[in-house]
């Protein structure tokens, strides 16, 4: 066997496991979808209400697009089963790469793995259950004298989704933060200098990140904050855990 059938050998077992990991992803993902197709509508119904709630008592949602009644729904729960099997793609995820770790790169690694999960649900379970009611509430309140707010079920559900995307993914910022301190190039001491200056790149950063009303901005600006003072107390428990085994 020469070098560079043995160096290619490696790399066919690295890609066959990879499809393989993958595959397994696909079928995790379509077996949740079958499972909850049946309740597509209903999924729909939970997630409109914090709008439905807010509309007017002669007006409802409507469906502009002839195929939308079907695929909106549809949609919806292909991306709830994404969402809903994250837990087993980033363990895949995990298995692929746990191999090429050393053992404290994977003690880093699972609980920045977990961390992040968790913050993306709490991302937006905040945006269901505290924002969506108070930014509907505003938006249906300001509309015009003789204007009927019925807002289209592709629109919502597209409205919602960046919604999600933008918590889910403004919430790893401790995880992003803590990442940071473990390979020292920040530390407790420069996150609290760059306070005041963090304070404007977050509101800035909302104001990107969510439609241009001040309830969405603030909404996601005020949790950014409090991540970002506790990942001052996660990096300076990070710094603590470094010195104590330098002092060992």
């Amino acid at each position: 066997m020469n070098v560079k059938e043995s160096s290619i050998k490696p790399m066919v077992a690295h890609l066959l496991e990879m499809r393989n990991r993958l595959l397994q992803c696909i079928l995790v993902v379509l077996f949740i979808f079958l499972g909850l197709f049946a309740y597509s509508n209903e999924l729909y119904l939970y997630l409109s209400d914090p709008l439905v709630a807010n509309l007017p008592l002669n007006s409802s949602m409507i469906a502009t697009d002839v195929t939308s009644p079907f695929m909106t729904p549809f949609k919806l729960t292909l991306v709830l089963s994404i969402f809903a099997a994250m837990p087993f793609i980033l363990y895949q995820v995990w298995a692929f790469v746990a191999p090429g770790l050393y053992k404290r790169e994977k003690m880093i690694v699972v609980p920045l793995f977990l961390s992040s999960v968790l913050l993306f649900y709490a991302g937006m379970a905040f945006a269901y259950y505290l924002v969506f009611p108070l930014v509907f509430t505003f938006f249906t309140s300001v509309s015009p004298d003789g204007v009927l707010v019925m807002t289209d079920i592709r629109s919502y559900l597209d409205f919602v989704l960046k919604l999600f995307f933008a918590f889910g993914l403004s919430f790893q910022l401790p995880v992003v933060l803590s990442l940071l301190a473990r390979v020292g190039i920040v530390d407790s001491q420069f996150l609290k200098d760059r306070r005041k200056y963090v304070v404007v790149i977050i509101f800035a950063a909302a104001a990107l990140l969510t439609p241009p009303d001040p309830i969405t901005q603030i909404g996601l600006a005020i949790p950014l904050l409090i991540l970002y003072e506790l990942s001052i107390f996660s990096v300076k428990f990070i710094e603590n855990k470094n010195l104590e085994k330098t002092d060992a």
